[in-house]
C-alpha cells in the first residue's frame, strides 16, 4: 500500500497560480497512474486530471482544461498539478490518488493522500 503526501495548498487571489506536489512512499510509484481530485465544501469529490505511468496519457476535467498541467517525475516519487488562473470556483480540497490503471473515476483509485486546501479570493 502506498502512501500519498499533499503540498503546495494555500490561500491565494483570483488570477495567481499555485503548483500542487503529490509526493508517494511505499509503492511502485513509476508503475502508478496518478489521478487529482478535489472536494469543494458541500460538494461531491471531482475529477480533475490523470496521468498515465509514462506521462503519455493525460485527461482533464473541462472545468480546468488549459489552466492546468499535471506531470510527474518518476525519479523523484512526485506527481504536480500546476494550477494557473484560479477562480474562486478552484477552492477546494485538492487530493491525489494512485491507481495501476488510468482511469478518470475516483472508484478506480487505490490510495489517497490527506489532501490540501486551496483557497481563492476574487
Amino acid at each position: 500500500q502506498a502512501h500519498l503526501e499533499e503540498s503546495g495548498g494555500g490561500s491565494v487571489q483570483a488570477g495567481d497560480s499555485l503548483t500542487l506536489s503529490c509526493v508517494v512512499s511505499g509503492g511502485m510509484f513509476s508503475r502508478y497512474a496518478m489521478g487529482w481530485f478535489r472536494q469543494a465544501s458541500g460538494t461531491e469529490r471531482e475529477f480533475v486530471s490523470t496521468i498515465s505511468w509514462s506521462s503519455a496519457s493525460i485527461k482533464y476535467a473541462d472545468s480546468v482544461k488549459g489552466r492546468f498541467t499535471t506531470y510527474r517525475d518518476n525519479d523523484k516519487n512526485t506527481v504536480y498539478l500546476q494550477m494557473n488562473n484560479l477562480q474562486p470556483e478552484d477552492a477546494a480540497v485538492y487530493y491525489c490518488a494512485s491507481n495501476l490503471h488510468w482511469s478518470d473515476s475516483e472508484e478506480e483509485y487505490d490510495d489517497w493522500g490527506q489532501g490540501t486546501k486551496v483557497t481563492v479570493s476574487s
